[in-house]
């Protein structure tokens, strides 16, 4: 018998920003905890083919998937709240989209037919939405559409959601998510704007069936009433989503309005009569909240370059790195206090001393020359000083290039990436990349996604994995430069991952008798940290930190 899939659109309104991506991860994870195989899709309306090319002050983290897609950065919580690993047929842009219908006109894949907007771009989307569904064998999907209902960037993803509706209309569930603004000169929270953005979402064909209700404050019932009067739902139909402590309570909060039970009506499902499926969800909250209400902290320094526009970009930034060091600190039972650093500022060598008082460092993957002098005195001291230090991919070249420089006397080491020309080049463009970068090959090109690494028994790494052979994810274009292997482990720096062909350094670390703990990776290790399965490496670096601090 043919599996019967069901979809869920968690659609935006009144204004952006206010937590759909959080919303889709929250409503996959409770109906996955009911027993459901649950998988889930971020449709992005801007042209970009991906995420790569973006900057990540403006858009946030380039979050990469195990198969080398460059996504937005809900891809990321859609897989650390669910705890799957998800590929490049749940992640679409309208540039995506409108490339494949073009490329099918090229190849006479429709036959001679006059190609439109409408209905081969909803077409082309139902495919992508049911082909991931199909390749996951899910009972459930949940698609999140980018930008908000009455925008003109997504109302072709709307028409296709609105096109499956029609097709199986006991198939399909549509969840807004909308702002209830609580003007402060005024003092009352207001429903008219979600009012007006669900009219706007009837004008393209689509009642939703739940509203999520974000507010500062929990919503009352009065309001739920007033919305549930002029939005054609139910009261229990509106979902109070009050801002939250932490984006992890979020599955709790939404349960307490009976969220899974009425979307599982809704789609007629069968509804399991027990929810003990978010028990290990609720054991880490538990544990979380325990930890940052308790006494002892870990300071952590993250010195990077994106740091220069403002507060409000950096958990965007870097949003797994904050995730990562958050899971691994509270297995180790400490609550982890971020310090935002920016290079720029170490610039000076005596502005380092300031770096004494935190308990770990680290400097994480970026691109270009800017701070990069700072960076490379921030590992020196961090190395001379016995500072636990953590490098991630560009974290790991400037390791080596600054033990280069300043233990192996190799005064001219560089990076390709900053000076090609340098005498020794001790990083350099991996040969498969500078074809590409001639012919200004930069979308999708850098070697990206999941490959193997072997690790050197007696190692840091090799202990903290507990395993010979790992799989980590890249996004680079420059490696350590095989010529000067040999050169480089004439100290003791030495490189305890490499691929399985022992051509690529992975992995660069000093043994523990040299420092507490001095490692650096070539990949990212944060796109693999899950709230119930905290990433070895982070964990040793937060278990060294607190070692230092005590």
């Amino acid at each position: 018998m043919k599996k019967k899939h069901k979809y869920i659109f968690v659609i935006g309104g009144v204004i952006s920003g206010v937590g759909k991506g959080i919303t889709t991860s929250s409503i996959a994870k409770i109906i996955q905890a009911r027993g459901l195989k649950v998988t889930a899709l971020k449709i992005d309306p801007y042209v970009n083919v991906d995420a790569g090319t973006m900057n990540p002050t403006e858009h946030g983290e380039v979050f990469v998937l195990a198969d080398g897609d460059e996504t937005d950065q809900d891809m990321g919580n859609y897989e650390r709240f669910l705890g799957v690993t998800l590929d490049r047929l749940n992640y679409m842009t309208t540039g995506r989209v409108y490339q494949s219908v073009i490329e099918n006109e090229r190849n006479l894949a429709y036959k001679g037919k006059c190609v439109q907007v409408v209905p081969h771009i909803p077409l082309e989307t139902i495919g992508r939405i049911k082909n991931a569904a199909k390749k996951a064998d899910a009972d459930v999907t949940v698609i999140e559409v980018g930008g908000t209902v009455g925008e003109y960037e997504n109302i072709l993803f709307l028409e296709s959601a609105r096109m499956m509706k029609i097709e199986n209309p006991d198939d399909v569930a549509f969840i807004m998510v909308s702002y209830l603004p609580t003007p402060a000169k005024v003092g009352e929270m207001k429903t008219k704007p979600t009012q007006h953005a669900t009219r706007l979402a009837n004008q393209a064909g689509i009642q939703p069936d739940v509203i999520i209700a974000r507010s500062e404050l929990p919503i009352d019932q009065k309001r739920k009433e007033k919305l549930a009067l002029f939005c054609n739902i139910a009261p229990e139909q509106v979902v109070s989503a009050p801002d939250a402590d932490s984006i992890y309570d979020i599955p709790l909060n939404f349960e307490k309005d009976n969220i899974g039970d009425i979307v599982l009506d809704r789609l007629k499902l069968k509804k399991t009569k027990s929810k003990t499926g978010l028990k290990s969800w609720e054991d880490f909250v538990k544990r979380s909240k325990k930890v940052l209400a308790g006494k002892k902290e870990v300071h952590i320094a993250i010195v990077g370059k994106y740091f220069d526009t403002g507060d409000f970009v950096l958990s965007d930034a870097y949003i797994s790195i904050i995730e990562a060091l958050k899971f691994s600190a509270y297995d180790v039972g400490v609550k982890p206090v971020l310090h935002w650093l920016s290079s720029k500022e170490f610039d000076k060598p005596s502005s380092l001393k300031k770096l004494s008082k935190y308990d770990g460092i680290l400097i994480p993957g970026g691109f270009g020359e800017t701070g990069i002098d700072g960076k490379l005195k921030v590992i020196q001291y961090a190395r001379e000083k016995k500072i636990p230090y953590f490098g991630i991919c560009y974290g790991m070249q400037l390791a080596v290039i600054e033990y280069a420089r300043n233990v192996l006397k190799m005064k001219d080491a560089n990076t390709a990436e900053i000076d090609s020309e340098a005498k020794e080049l001790v990083i350099d463009i991996m040969p498969d990349q500078k074809e590409k970068l001639k012919d200004k090959n930069y979308g999708g090109s850098m070697r990206l996604g999941s490959y193997p690494a072997k690790l050197e028994k007696g190692s840091i790494a090799r202990k903290a994995y507990g395993t010979d052979t790992i799989s980590e994810r890249h996004r680079h274009r420059y490696e350590v430069n095989p010529e000067y292997i040999e050169k480089l482990s004439l100290g003791d720096l030495k490189f305890s991952g490499t691929s399985p062909d022992g051509k690529l350094m992975e992995i660069a670390e000093l043994p523990t008798k040299v420092h507490p703990f001095f490692l650096a990776v070539q990949f990212h290790p944060e796109f693999q940290a899950r709230p119930l399965a905290p990433h070895p490496l982070f964990t040793e670096f937060i278990k060294a930190s607190v070692k230092k601090k005590k």
